[in-house]
């Protein structure tokens, strides 16, 4: 067996594992548990977003709930069978990392498996392959689903798709004829898309027609526009809070995007908050929305029949990019790591004068280091079941504490409702909070009490003038 590494745990990490929950990320199992079913799970963590598992602990079912005991191997040799299995799930190669944890409060090791996304699908012993929804792990019985996990892993792409229509539809359009004469002059459109493989079989490619068409939504429907909603509210998106109706932007690629960015733009641009001077606009880095926003179009996944939304809300913008991470990228490795899913339309829309994506891979960087630049927080990246949310939030870096006493340095006092829409706390028995850690500091006091007015705070009178 390979050399592992044994982890002596603490009281309280031991605690925490027993007491831990399983989830998308975690599961705990029994060391009696046959190899074979385990190799599920470990196909069901490689082939979506990777996890842990916990083997060694038993779970059982009592009057008071669900009881957790640490019933571990005897010892390291115990646990060959499940290494053998490991060692046979190709693709899984070395995409795991293995060791053994121990404890002086009960006897026997447990294995704990990191499993890693793969770039490839791996099946279990039983020849099916598991995706893992929620704490469970499920199989894929049919081939379509099969297919589905290839477009999300990025094995296969359906820019390459070949469509029904005629080659006149990208050969004869304004779009690649504009692109040729500033880019390629002496190119003939049907020449050039041959050779660079958007035009095969004298049929246009799903690529090409996003690259190229006057009008790829009415080929392409629902999966090649970008929508952009308002909501003029800072809770969860309801139709009922929508300050009109969502707007459709199309076009080909390169356009939809630098449109798709104007509108957003201009949208935020006309959005308030209160500041320390009293109503300010809002303002995103134009940098962070533009990455951000090439990232959804460029690298989403065109199989699955939806739009990229664009959803403003009164202190965020949330953008949805169709299709989970592609390849080995996680939500913790996307700013460190490259993969597209789309390697044509990355390299070709690359060509336009001025592209929208300038530096190729560079993109989420890009959009940490505009925020940062505004003292604002980094994007949230979020994957769900079929696509990724990036979350730009307008938070100040700056603590809560720091946020209230800069605002009144221009005002004599504040709220709990103001003081909330500057931090960005939702909870008003959070907001008190801060405002008791600034009075027991000294530097707070409750403004006087004025009937019909909503409780204040402000700088204590000593203070006033600091």
């Amino acid at each position: 067996m390979m050399h592992i590494i044994i982890k002596k745990l603490n009281s309280t990490e031991y605690e925490e594992l027993l007491y831990s929950e399983e989830s998308h990320f975690s599961d705990l199992k029994s060391a009696d548990i046959n190899p074979g079913k385990l190799s599920k799970t470990i196909s069901a963590f490689a082939n979506t977003s990777g996890g842990e598992i916990y083997v060694g602990i038993e779970e059982s079912v009592s009057e008071n709930g669900k009881i957790r005991e640490w019933k571990g191997f005897v010892d390291l040799e115990a646990a060959n069978p499940i290494f053998q299995v490991l060692q046979q799930l190709s693709p899984l190669n070395n995409n795991f990392i293995a060791e053994f944890l121990s404890s002086d409060k009960s006897l026997g090791y447990v294995l704990h498996l990191t499993i890693l996304k793969t770039t490839d699908v791996v099946s279990a012993t039983d020849g099916k392959a598991y995706v893992r929804r929620n704490a469970q792990s499920l199989p894929l019985y049919d081939e379509g689903a099969l297919e589905r996990l290839r477009y999300d892993k990025g094995i296969k792409s359906f820019e390459d798709e070949l469509l029904n229509i005629d080659a006149s539809e990208i050969t004869n359009s304004s779009a690649i004829i504009e692109f040729l004469l500033e880019i390629v002059p002496t190119g003939e459109p049907e020449e050039w898309l041959s050779k660079q493989r958007v035009l095969l079989e004298g049929r246009p490619t799903v690529a090409g027609v996003l690259l190229f068409s006057d009008n790829p939504q009415s080929i392409l429907a629902k999966r090649s526009a970008v929508k952009v909603l308002r909501y003029q509210t800072r809770q969860e998106a309801e139709r009922d809070f929508l300050a009109f109706d969502p707007i459709t932007i199309e076009g080909n690629l390169y356009n939809l995007i630098y449109d798709a960015v104007d509108k957003v733009k201009e949208i935020i641009e006309g959005i308030e908050k209160i500041g320390p001077s009293g109503l300010e606009k809002i303002t995103y880095p134009e940098e962070a929305l533009h990455e951000i926003l090439t990232n959804a179009v460029l690298h989403r996944d065109y199989n699955v029949v939806s739009d990229v939304q664009v959803r403003i809300f009164d202190n965020r913008v949330e953008i949805e990019s169709p299709g989970r991470l592609p390849g080995h990228v996680t939500v913790e490795n996307i700013a460190k790591t490259q993969f597209a899913r789309n390697p044509k339309i990355v390299r070709l829309i690359n060509k336009f004068r001025n592209p929208p994506n300038k530096d190729v891979g560079e993109g989420v960087n890009t959009a940490f280091e505009a925020m940062g630049k505004l003292r604002l927080k980094k994007p949230i990246i979020e994957e769900r079941d079929s696509s990724v949310v990036v979350t730009l939030k307008h938070e100040s870096l700056a603590s809560p504490e720091q946020i209230v006493m800069d605002y009144l340095k221009t005002s004599e006092e504040i709220t709990n409702f103001i003081a909330r829409d500057l931090t960005g706390i939702k909870s008003e028995n959070s907001m008190k909070q801060v405002f008791y850690k600034l009075r027991d500091r000294g530097q707070l006091e409750q403004s006087p009490k004025v009937p019909g007015k909503k409780p204040a705070w402000r700088k204590p009178a000593a203070k006033e003038n600091s």
